[in-house]
């Protein structure tokens, strides 16, 4: 649990730096991949947890500005990887600004329940982390090597003398 801003901070930007490395290995095409045909596409998920960023802050608080057009799923990777990038900052801003160690223990209702902002907060991590881990299962059957988040991903262990990845 976060016991103070800069804790958070810091836990936010390692995760969402990680988040935007698996962003910059899509590709416009793999945008459209999906796991069945009325499933989320890979592009949807990764709009989805970039503009999620801000209406989850403000519907807890926090005055951010709201994704233009986020209704539009964008068609190119790049401009998803842009927009997180400045939303996951504008996030680390604003929060900095706008709340005090002392707000992350204060309480409110998040989902149906009571919850601290420290709780709240790590549930937006959770959240990024839940959909960055659906990403890198599409983006492998779009063909693409994923960005290894906590290791390195199969094709990369016989950098480290590996010949048969554990499973």
């Amino acid at each position: 649990m976060y016991g103070t801003v800069a804790d958070f901070i810091k836990e936010w930007n390692k995760e969402a730096l990680l988040t935007q490395k698996v962003l910059e290995g899509l590709t416009d095409s793999s945008l459209n991949q999906q796991v069945y045909a009325e499933g989320r596409t890979l592009g949807r998920i990764a709009w989805h947890l970039t503009t999620t960023i801000p209406e989850y802050l403000s519907d807890f608080g926090l005055k951010i500005n709201e994704v233009e057009n986020k209704e539009q799923i964008p068609s190119s990777a790049s401009v998803i990887v842009k927009t997180f990038q400045k939303t996951s900052a504008d996030a680390a801003r604003v929060i900095e600004e706008q709340w005090t160690d002392e707000d992350l223990k204060k309480r409110q209702i998040a989902f149906g329940r009571e919850e601290s902002n420290a709780q709240i907060l790590m549930g937006l991590i959770k959240h990024i982390i839940h959909h960055r881990g659906q990403m890198t299962v599409l983006m492998r059957q779009a063909g693409i090597k994923p960005f290894g988040v906590y290791g390195p991903p199969k094709e990369d262990w016989f950098q480290f003398g590996v010949e048969n990845p554990p499973l």
